[in-house]
């Protein structure tokens, strides 16, 4: 099961307090204590693991280490070990008490989510010639305590969608060795499923209905993952009923939870053509073809071997141009 948001807290470490020590040699007598250690802090690490999030199910609280208190004879104490949790490339991490969000985007980047508190000074830093045998120090700061929420937006070159049962976990799986599950009912795909191709990263998106951008079906949980996609796959049935429709409610959930997706390359993959008549397969292309924002359809079968291999080829050239993944779009008003 992929989980792609979780809460947790962060604590990082307090500070070691700082000591109140003399010198017992004769002749020597000033102030020796030294100063408390620094807390360690905490950090997020992205990693290329999809899964890296699971630990967080059970496990909600994560502290670094304190630091360690300052000792006679001007040893300061240690400073406490930083604390690293891993997290998928993609995470969007939003501090709860700042308001500040934060972005993984490329693997072994570190984001510090909780500094840890300063160590206090020790007596020997009060000396002076006015107070020769300070018997002052200062305590050790607290750390930051945050919590945070972690969302994961998968980052992939082609997104695919549409509704449940239009063949993308099948298609996925002849392109891939992703194993999709598949089967012949709606919500087949209850979490978005990953598979490479060449260089290309494929995400097949649980399916979309009408209202998924408000919250029915399962499309809710997963529309934030074809924000980071640099390409949209629109599967449609070559044996639905309303093609036109069916294209419409799609884009209509894509523009409600965000228009900067109706800006992306898109291209309609009209599925199943195995299931239908030439006769019938045309007239739902040239139906198609009369909407102004479309601009390539191609019709498939995962059992057409011409048919397969014109979607590969395009799929060769899309790698060719495969360029950095560009910047994440802005998130859409009303916070979903």
């Amino acid at each position: 099961m992929l989980i792609d948001s979780v809460s947790i807290e962060v604590s990082a470490g307090k500070g070691g307090a700082g000591a109140v020590a003399f010198s017992k040699i004769k002749m020597s007598l000033g102030p020796t204590g030294g100063s408390g250690g620094r807390g360690g802090n905490v950090y997020l690490e992205a990693v290329s693991d999809l899964g890296a999030l699971r630990r967080f199910r059970t496990t909600k609280k994560f502290s670094a280490e304190n630091g360690r208190d300052g000792r006679g004879a001007f040893r300061d104490g240690n400073n406490g070990e930083d604390t690293t949790l891993l997290v998928p490339r993609g995470t969007v991490v939003s501090n709860l008490a700042t308001g500040i969000v934060s972005e993984l985007t490329s693997i072994g980047e570190r984001l510090l989510v909780a500094k840890g508190g300063n160590g206090g000074k020790g007596n020997f830093h009060y000396r002076s010639s006015i107070n020769t045998t300070p018997k002052q120090s200062q305590p050790g700061l607290q750390g930051e305590v945050f919590a945070l929420k972690l969302d994961l937006k998968l980052i992939a070159d082609i997104g695919f969608v549409g509704f449940p049962n239009t063949g993308k976990s099948s298609l996925l799986n002849e392109l891939t060795n992703a194993n999709s599950k598949v089967a012949n009912y709606p919500f087949t795909t209850l979490e978005p499923n990953l598979g490479v191709y060449e260089n290309l990263i494929l995400a097949d998106i649980p399916g979309l209905i009408d209202g998924a951008s408000y919250g029915k079906g399962l499309g809710i949980r997963f529309l934030r993952h074809i924000e980071r996609t640099r390409i949209i796959f629109h599967f449609i049935d070559s044996g639905s009923q309303n093609p036109i429709v069916d294209y419409k409610t799609i884009r209509k959930e894509l523009g409600a939870y965000n228009p900067l997706l109706l800006e992306k390359d898109e291209y309609i993959l009209l599925t199943k053509t195995d299931t239908v008549g030439e006769d019938s397969l045309a007239k739902t292309i040239k139906s198609l073809a009369q909407l102004k924002n479309v601009k390539k359809i191609i019709s498939i079968s995962i059992y057409d071997y011409d048919r397969m291999l014109t979607l590969r080829r395009l799929l060769d050239k899309v790698s060719e141009k495969t360029v950095a993944i560009p910047e994440t779009i802005k998130e859409s008003k009303g916070g979903k």
